[in-house]
């Protein structure tokens, strides 16, 4: 297994990034990519704003907005640690999550994470097992507004189990 590198990329950002603009995923792989000869495989995924009512007809195009609150500081250092524990279990050569906060529309794009390995199957590994863990232990706070009203989104059981999957067992719901 590789052993986590010092933070690289874009501009001399860190592996981390939170905030409220929108990303280039193409600039955020290339950053990754970058003067690394040893990288064959490159794994993304790519998170958007959506409606989670679309499966019933009747409330589908519901949510107007999505607005994320996170806690200054404490977010990165968790992403920071969870990148730092998917070198550990994984042969990658690095990984970049940009998440942004703030008011998002429909489409938007929400999350990104980035991992970079010799081979697809340690990119795509290490990519899930972060994006498992984001959506239960990163500290952030999610508020759908329909016509309906704002609302808090509550975590679900399913990413619970994803999470546990890879033998952490932590429960939010």
């Amino acid at each position: 297994m590789s052993q986590p590198v010092a933070p690289s990329g874009l501009n001399g950002s860190a592996r981390v990034r939170i905030q409220a603009a929108l990303f280039d995923v193409s600039e955020e792989i290339a950053a990754l990519q970058q003067n690394d000869p040893r990288i064959g495989a490159v794994c993304t995924f790519l998170g958007t704003v959506r409606d989670r009512n679309v499966h019933d007809a009747a409330h589908a195009g519901s949510v107007q907005t999505l607005e994320l609150e996170h806690y200054p500081g404490m977010t990165e250092n968790s992403i920071e640690a969870m990148i730092d524990e998917a070198h550990v279990r994984f042969d990658i050569y690095g990984v970049r999550v940009v998440h942004r906060i703030g008011l998002m529309l429909p489409t938007e794009p929400v999350v990104l994470v980035v991992a970079a390995s010799a081979h697809r199957g340690e990119s795509f590994k290490a990519c899930e097992f972060v994006m498992d863990y984001l959506k239960t232990q990163a500290p952030f706070w999610k508020k759908e507004q329909t016509a309906q009203g704002a609302q808090w989104v509550d975590a679900r059981v399913s990413d619970d189990l994803a999470l546990a999957r890879w033998g952490i067992e932590k429960r939010n719901a």
